[in-house]
Order: C-alpha cells, then structure tokens, then sequence
C-alpha cells in the first residue's frame, strides 16, 4: 500500500509534529469485542504504511495489552512516529477471580489503582517503558482524571495529587527532554480548564467533546488553547459509535434528540453527497487548536474504511449549510468564517 501524505501540525510549542489522522489504541486491546494480537499488530503496522505518524496507547487499554501490542509494532519502525502514551494509573498483578475487567475482553492479569503523584507519575511512565520495550515515549498524558471517571468527591484527593507532586513529575520529565510533550488524555473539557491553572501544558486529548455532533467545548475551553498555545487531539470523533450508523453515544444507548439531531445532520451531508463519517472525521481539523483526529480501528480492513472517509472532498458549503440550520454551536470555526 504506498503511503498518503497527510498534512502535519505542530504539537504546542514544541518540535513535534503530527500527521492529522491518528490511530488510537483502544479498541486494539479487545474493548467490548475481541481483538487477536496478530489483528492488532497489523493494524498499526498498516498505519504507518498508509502515513500514519501518530499512535496512542495507554497502560489502561486491555490492562497493559495495547502497550505490549503497539510496542511489537513499533519496535522495529519506530524512527519518525509519536508515540503517547497516559499515567494515573498503576497495574497491580491479580488472580483471575478477583479481577475487575471492565469492558476488557481478555485483559492481561493486572487491576488498575489510580495514582497520580509524584512517585506514581514516575512508576507509570517507567512501567509504560517496560510495556512497550522502548525507551522513548514522546507525549506522556495524564488519564482520566475529573468527576466522569471518579466523581465530584472522589475526584478532589487525586487532584490534589496531581497538583502537589504529579504536575512537577510531568514537568521535570519534559524539562530534561526525556518526554518531549505533556497533557491530559480526559473525556470532559471543564477539568482542563482546572488544569490550566496548575501550569502549562502542550496538548490535551479530549475524547467525544469537540465533534460534528457536540461542541461544548468551543467556549472557553477551546479559545484557551488558541491563547495559551496548547493543542488539542481529538478522540472519540464518532462519539461512541452514533455518527457511523451505532446507537451508542458516550458509551450509552443514544437518547432521542441525540438520535434526532443526527438525522438532521445525515440530511445535509446527504445534500451534497457526504457520507456522515467522512464530515464527522474530517470537522474537528476546522478548529485552528486541534492537530490530530484519533479514531480506533479494530482491523487493517477498519482503517481501510476510516482512510476511505479522509479521502472524500468536503464542500465548505456543507459546513456553511450545517450552521445556517443550526446544526453547529454558535461561533464554531468553518472554512470561511464562523457558525
């Protein structure tokens, strides 16, 4: 398969550059539905033959499969790919019985306990090390940290961890170049508006709130980043499923203006001959913070799909028609102008 050439964006401040399509490693490590390593494997290998320059992983993904998997991919190609991966949370071994899967179809042996200090920052990343069998990790994020994962309460002692000594862990990391960009990896803006607060920050991954179908964070999350020189990846751009033919939106059966609203949308895109994917993949790129859209393919075949729907020509006309019917928040960026 001969390679596309993707454009590039610059990662913050920083020397990073990422291609604008990434692959997130989710969905590799068998979430809801089983993925066979050699499937995975394949999956960022046919990535990168396509161009692909950016992966994503994370220690919570299968419990520390989607790291051993990526890292087998990598680890012979790894010159000219960013790699990021997450920290929060520590891998404890743990017999069978007493091991809380999750949504994972055969996780490795581990429980996950959060930590987000100082020590645990540094564990997680050396463990992150270990995983991959690489030495280089070029985006260390903080992993759902906020009150959707851990609720308002539970939420405030691993704050205060990650103000106290997390945040400093980052910062050293990055400051002796042994990680070349720090953010947080979150499915709600209004944590990192918090997150602002305690310092700088060169990339955030928001998952499912800058889309086609959501733009709550436009304002002020958004606009913060543009000031603050932070960027911004976008995960989650089909939202759990709803904008590709699915009946889920953040992981959960979608209620029926959710359902309602995406007809609507279906219509216009259908009015200039767009599939619904393609718009949903390629609409967050609009927005001068964001650098990367990081959808999660389970198959080469998938990613074939997903490739398919980059290559499609969007009319700035279809983005006009969506926000003259009010399908886009007021002042979401289009070509041309503003919603």
């Amino acid at each position: 398969m001969a390679a596309r050439t993707f454009e590039k964006r610059r990662i913050g401040r920083t020397d990073l550059e990422v291609t604008t399509l990434g692959l997130g490693g989710a969905s590799l490590a068998g979430i809801f539905t089983g993925v066979p390593p050699e499937q995975a494997r394949a999956t960022v290998a046919h990535a990168l033959d396509a161009g692909i320059n950016y992966v994503d992983t994370a220690p919570q993904y299968g419990l520390g499969r989607s790291e051993h998997m990526v890292g087998d991919a990598l680890r012979e190609r790894r010159a000219g790919v960013v790699l990021s991966s997450k920290v929060g949370r520590l891998l404890k071994p743990v017999d069978a019985e007493k091991q809380d899967k999750g949504a994972w179809v055969d996780p490795l042996p581990f429980n996950q306990v959060y930590d987000y200090s100082y020590d645990g920052v540094m564990r997680s990343f050396e463990d992150s090390q270990q995983r991959l069998g690489l030495k280089d990790i070029d985006i260390l994020y903080v992993h759902d940290i906020g009150a959707a994962t851990h609720g308002v309460e539970g939420n405030k002692p691993l704050w205060a961890q990650l103000a106290s000594g997390g945040y400093k862990a980052l910062r050293e990391l990055r400051d002796a170049g042994v990680v070349k960009a720090i953010g947080l990896g979150v499915n709600e803006w209004q944590i990192l508006m918090d997150a602002f607060e305690l310092g700088d920050w060169d990339v955030f991954l928001l998952a499912g709130r800058y889309t086609l179908l959501e733009q709550t964070s436009l304002t002020p999350f958004m606009t913060t980043c543009i000031e603050r020189g932070t960027s911004v990846v976008v995960g989650g751009p089909f939202n759990s499923g709803i904008l590709v033919g699915g009946d889920k939106f953040n992981y959960e059966k979608a209620p029926d203006e959710i359902v309602a609203k995406v007809r609507a949308i279906e219509t216009v895109c259908r009015e200039f001959g767009v599939p619904l994917p393609a718009a949903a993949l390629q609409f967050p790129l609009t927005h001068p913070a964001v650098c990367n859209v990081l959808p999660g393919p389970r198959s080469p075949q998938e990613l074939d799909g997903i490739l398919d729907w980059w290559d499609v020509k969007i009319p700035g006309e279809l983005w006009t028609a969506l926000a003259d019917r009010e399908l886009l928040a007021p002042g979401t960026p289009i070509p041309g102008g503003t919603a």
